[in-house]
Order: C-alpha cells, then structure tokens, then sequence
C-alpha cells in the first residue's frame, strides 16, 4: 500500500509540472515575448537632466609662503590649524643674521622718504627752479648785449666822448709839465728840482699815452676771435635758458606726477626689502601647514607656510563639449564623496570656462561648482562626484538609457512587437543617470524596449550613456 501510495504522489507531482509548463507556455504566447528578452515598459513622467563629472576639492584661495632672503627664525606667531587674517606676521627672522643690504634698506628708506615727503609738501623746487629761470633770462641778455657791442663798436657815443676828453686832458698836461721842466733843463742831471720835474712830465706822458690807447681801442672794431666768443657765450646762454623753462614748466604747477609715482616706487622697493626679514600673510584663511621652528636657518626658496581659505570650498570639472552649452552659472549641483559614504551635498555653479582645452583629442571645459552646506568632513583635496542639474522636464516619453543603443552611428531602441524586435530610430534629448528623454521617433507609452537585443556585433555600439 505505501509503494502504491507513493506512485501515486510522484505521478501527481509530474501532472502538475506539466500542467504548469503548458500554463506558462501559453501565457508566453499569448504575449509574445521570447523567453530569452529582458524588456522595460516605455512610459511618461518627470526627468530631472543632470551633466555628470568628476573633480577635486579645492579651497577659495590658496598661498605657499618662502623666504625671499637668508637668516635664522627668531620668532614663530602661528600654527598649523590657526585662523589669520591679512597682514598677520607669521614668523620673523633675526635681524644679525640678515644680509647688509637688507639692514642697510633701513637707512635708505628714511631718505627716500624725505625725498617723497619733499615732493608732495615742500614748495622749494619749484621757487629754485622760477630763480634759475630768471638767471638765465638775464644772462642771456647780457649775452646779446655783448655780442650786439662786439659786432660793431666796443662801446656807445658817451664812452667814446669820455674817453676822447680824458686823452684831451691828458695832452694838455704833458704840455704843462714840458713848460714845468724846461724851467730846469739848464740844472745838471742830479739836481733834485730837475729830476723832480723830469719825473713829473714822465708820468704825465705815461697818463697820457693810456688814454690815447683806451681811445684808439674803443674806436677800433674787434677781432673774429672776439666774435666768436660773444657768440658762444650768446649759445651756451640760450640752451641754460632753454633748460630752465623745461624745469619750471615742469614744476610750476606743483611736482610731476611721474617724479611722485618714481619717489613712491622707491620708497615701495626698498620696503620690499625690508619685508624679507618676516613672513606676512597676503589673505585671510587658516593655515594648513607649518614647515618651520624657531632657529632654523633658511635661504631663499624656503617654504615655511601654507595657508588656505576655506570659507569656500569648490569642484572644478571637466565637461565635454557636447555638454557646456546646457551649463550656466547659477545651476544647482549635488556632490558626493567616496570618502564621505552616505552623505549628499548640494551646490552650485560659480563660473563656466569661454574657453576649451584640448586633451588627448577632446575638448573639455572647466566648470567650477561651490559647495554650499561643506562641513568639517569635506577637506581641499579629495575626490567628489559632480551632477550638474540642467533641467527639470514634466510629463515626458522616458526610454532607459540600458535600452538605447548606438547602430551604424545612429541612435536607437529595440521595441518588441508581434512576438518580434524591431528598431527604432530616436532623437535623445535630456538624460538622467538612468533615463533618457525621447524627442522623435516611433515610440509610444507602454512599449517594450528591449534591453538586450539580438543584433550584429559590428553593428553594435555600446549602451547609450551620458
């Protein structure tokens, strides 16, 4: 009875296997779907369009301060994870171990100073500069003068007439002195009235003779070589004169605004010299790094300090061309992290590159994205997965991106109808991670799109992805 009982339950078993096998045959075929086809029903609905990349973290601002001279660290003013604001004096060195012409910068820079102080207060260039013009006018004129007496006669009428009245005078005093004399001629010679009268017509004669000569001078007209030097003179008094007008137009209203700009520059160059004694931090941000101690020796090129800005963290990416035209500042973005596992954020783009680069043969753009919820967990540096929100569409023909496929250059979807495949030529138009908007083609809600089609491999192209 138990052997019959269990051929029984066994014959059971296998009836109602193959009714189950013709049941599902059936329904197969009622359907005509091959067994071997994995399909996706075409529907309606919302599509949110994201362009995806990938980027690093990177600070707002970013500064590596070096030494630009040589010396010994004699003070440190931060650490490594300090907040510092611009201007802050990181880290000094001794001023015994710097180079002479820093510690000598010191005096100069007291000059040039008063050099620039001089410039924009003081009113003494400009006063010395209306005398030298002065000057030069005059001399000049006396110059001229010259030249003009030169040219035709060494002195005026009244000179002349001077002069003639003084030879007169002269001549008439010889004859007097002749008469005197000859009152005494008969005397021998060393008898002290006639040497005494003989003495006196002498001097009355060399009197005379300088008169005529002075009077025979001024008559006379002068040499070339005197001529020649009148003019000079008139040259050398014109081109001091022309220079002087160059200074005074130049300082009359005030110092130039180029000797202000060059007595500014030097003042500046010489207080860069001095600034190489310290480390002055050029933004506000926290400093990352802290390379040096107290009394170590440096040189130039020494780095000693990192300081990073992190009141804003951005993403640069990379988007191929076929994308940046769908990309403007202000669209929404998330970001996710490999380091940071569960966790979104959201940001924002900032700036859009009007220029591509070309890599290996394709064309990218740089976008940059801000984070705008950052916290502590996200540090410059690490990787982030960007999706860049494009458009929010409503109430669209969706196809999965599985089902899309590249043939002989063209996109399309396999559908399957009458038991059959058949392919269907599409426009794609916005895309998601995983879905794609249909623009054209004969596609319909609530067709099968086949995900994996039978087709040639040569004709194949990979999924469709964006």
């Amino acid at each position: 009875m138990k052997k019959r009982r269990t051929w029984l339950i066994l014959a059971g078993i296998v009836f109602v296997a193959v009714v189950v096998f013709v049941v599902v045959s059936q329904q197969q075929s009622s359907r005509n779907i091959p067994a071997n086809f994995q399909t996706v029903e075409i529907r309606r609905g919302d599509l949110t369009a994201i362009v995806g990349a990938t980027g690093t973290v990177r600070a707002n601002q970013t500064t590596v301060l070096s030494w630009q001279t040589s010396g010994q660290i004699e003070q440190i003013n931060a650490r490594a994870g300090d907040n510092v604001s611009a201007g802050f004096i990181l880290a000094t060195l001794a001023e015994s171990s710097l180079p002479q012409s820093v510690i000598l910068a010191r005096a100069d820079l007291v000059s040039a100073q008063k050099t620039l102080d001089d410039l924009l207060n003081s009113d003494v260039a400009r006063a010395k500069a209306y005398q030298t013009l002065v000057q030069a006018q005059k001399e000049l004129d006396d110059a001229l003068t010259n030249r003009e007496r030169k040219q035709y006669a060494r002195s005026d009428q009244e000179t002349l007439d001077i002069a003639r009245a003084n030879f007169i005078i002269a001549e008439d005093e010889v004859t007097k002195k002749e008469r005197f004399y000859d009152q005494f001629s008969h005397l021998p010679e060393d008898n002290p009235m006639r040497a005494e009268a003989y003495s006196q017509l002498a001097k009355a004669k060399q009197d005379r003779n300088a008169a005529l000569r002075n009077l025979n001078w001024l008559l006379g007209r002068p040499d070339p070589q005197e001529v020649a030097e009148a003019d000079a003179r008139v040259e050398l008094a014109r081109a001091n004169l022309a220079d002087a007008e160059r200074e005074w137009n130049r300082l009359k209203d005030g110092p130039p605004a180029e000797d202000i700009e060059a007595a500014r520059a030097r003042v500046a160059a010489i207080q860069a010299t001095l600034k190489q004694a310290w480390l002055e931090s050029p933004i506000s941000g926290t400093v990352t790094e802290a390379r040096s101690k107290v009394g170590d020796q440096v040189s130039p090129g020494t780095v000693s300090f990192r300081i990073d800005d992190l009141s804003r963290l951005l993403v640069d990416v990379q988007v191929p061309e076929v994308d940046i035209n769908r990309i403007q500042a202000g669209l929404p973005a998330t970001l996710t992290f490999d380091a940071i596992q569960g966790k979104q954020y959201t940001g924002k783009v900032v700036e859009v590159a009007r220029v591509g680069e070309v890599v290996q043969g394709v064309v990218n753009f740089t976008v940059t994205v801000e984070l705008l919820d950052a916290d502590e967990n996200v540090k410059p540096g690490m990787t982030s997965a960007v999706n860049i929100i494009v458009s929010q569409l409503k109430d669209v023909l969706l196809v999965p991106n599985r089902a899309v496929r590249l043939v002989e250059g063209k996109q399309t979807v396999f559908v399957l109808r009458n038991g059959k495949q058949e392919a269907v030529e599409v426009t794609i138009g916005a895309s998601s991670d995983t879905y794609s908007e249909i623009l054209t083609g004969d596609l319909h809600e609530g067709d099968l799109a086949i995900l994996n089609p039978v087709i040639q491999q040569a004709q194949q192209g990979p999924p469709f992805a964006r």
